[in-house]
């Protein structure tokens, strides 16, 4: 899979949500979309970053935006998550590990000189006609809606 870049097309998927409904990226063929790729349901990072789009859901529906957000974890984990922070929008379970590996955001890490497999936080905006509009791999997790934001100016 080479790097996706900004100006190409978003691959599509079909997932199951937090709910158990299937979702896929052509049911938001014009609307913007946040999809944001996080490591892991309720850690201190991932927390921060939803709890931040959370608090700025109004804001960016508002501006035409859909949140949906991706992990590895499982749809009991992802109800768990958005059940404890009250979280609005759509939480995508992606267990097969499909849609982190087609946006290439599946791979290595080091945490505490250990390596491992694991997502890499990455923001990409979808603009309407489903086109990669920016990307953001140096994600701000208390600050995840202010990137967004500023990148549509």
């Amino acid at each position: 899979m080479s790097e996706l870049k900004e100006g190409q097309k978003a691959p599509g998927f079909k997932v199951k949500d937090q709910y158990g409904n299937t979702v896929s990226l052509d049911q938001f063929a014009g609307k913007k979309v946040v999809l944001y790729f996080y490591p892991k349901d309720d850690t201190p990072g991932c927390t921060a970053e939803a709890c931040d789009f959370r608090d700025n859901y109004q804001g960016l529906t508002a501006k035409g935006y859909v949140v949906l957000g991706v992990s590895v974890d499982d749809e009991k984990s992802h109800k768990k998550f958005a059940d404890k922070h009250n979280l609005p929008f759509t939480l995508l379970a992606d267990t097969d590990k499909k849609i982190v590996e087609a946006y290439g955001v599946w791979g290595e890490k080091n945490m505490y000189g250990k390596k491992y497999m694991g997502t890499n936080r990455t923001t990409f905006v979808i603009d309407e006609n489903g086109t990669i509009a920016h990307i953001i791999t140096k994600v701000d997790t208390k600050n995840s809606t202010a990137q967004v934001l500023e990148l549509a100016k």
